[in-house]
């Protein structure tokens, strides 16, 4: 599987929703694959969702704010222009409206709380490992996930995507429930977790340093403890994944993820 390397698409017209530091890495990787930029959209430009060269993009790909990812599907929906979306805490709210204008409207979002390739492998690691575990009662799980201390959620979006493949495959599991939440520099940002049960996967979060991103999921027993984890070195694998995810989309419909990209 050459994902990544191969350059058998056909040229993009590509929006950018959101001009941070994703923005710019998703920019540069675009135009090396011979894609064209033909809207950027940040926060003081808000006007140009109306102009007609982000009504003229096969897609956009769209990094922003919780709250203001909502806002930017239905802005790019209204000029049935496709959306690659790697923002995350809107779904709990708005994710029924998203779905059914996907299923229902003709509307196409590839959505996805984290885009690189190296995740997508450990998601369905985690799912196996979790069915075995399904077998073995004497194992608890429980997650750790780390990042820089500009990211201000908690738990992250990838860390609430692996517990969900966590509580889909073992049944002792019924739900994850948010733990301590330690900024090691800050400690007066601490926040205590949620009660939890037995039946819960706890997720913890730490804030510290420019860390990209730590998932860390520890299965523990009276005889041993079985670890797994990814940790991104760069944001460059996002972005790549982001590019592949607009490839995607250009000739395919409806609600989208990382499971109808990467085949396992």
């Amino acid at each position: 599987m050459q994902l990544g390397t191969s350059k058998k698409h056909t040229n993009m017209k590509i929006a950018l929703i959101g001009y941070g530091k994703m923005g710019k890495m998703i920019e540069q990787i675009a135009k090396d694959r011979g894609h064209e930029i033909v809207s950027i959209i940040d926060i003081d430009n808000q006007q140009d969702f109306d102009s007609p060269e982000f009504a003229s993009a096969d897609v956009a790909i769209e990094f922003t704010a919780p709250q203001a990812a909502y806002g930017n599907y239905l802005k790019a929906f209204s000029h049935n222009v496709k959306v690659v979306s790697g923002s995350t805490g809107w779904m709990k709210e708005h994710g029924d409206d998203v779905r059914r204008m996907c299923t229902e409207g003709g509307q196409t979002l590839f959505w996805a709380s984290n885009f690189s390739i190296g995740v997508a492998i450990f998601d369905a690691v985690n799912k196996y490992l979790a069915k075995i575990m399904n077998g073995f009662p004497q194992y608890d799980v429980r997650m750790t996930e780390t990042h820089h201390i500009h990211k201000l959620d908690a738990p992250s979006g990838t860390a609430i995507t692996l517990a969900e493949g966590i509580v889909d495959n073992i049944d002792r599991k019924t739900s994850w429930v948010k733990g301590a939440v330690t900024w090691p520099e800050t400690p007066e940002k601490d926040e205590a977790g949620q009660e939890a049960t037995a039946e819960n996967v706890v997720i913890d979060a730490i804030r510290r340093d420019e860390v990209p991103g730590i998932h860390e999921i520890e299965y523990d027993s009276e005889a041993d403890t079985i670890t797994i984890c990814h940790s991104a070195h760069s944001r460059k694998g996002f972005a790549l994944g982001a590019v592949l995810a607009a490839e995607y989309t250009a000739t395919h419909n409806g609600l989208l993820t990382t499971s109808d990209l990467f085949k396992f």
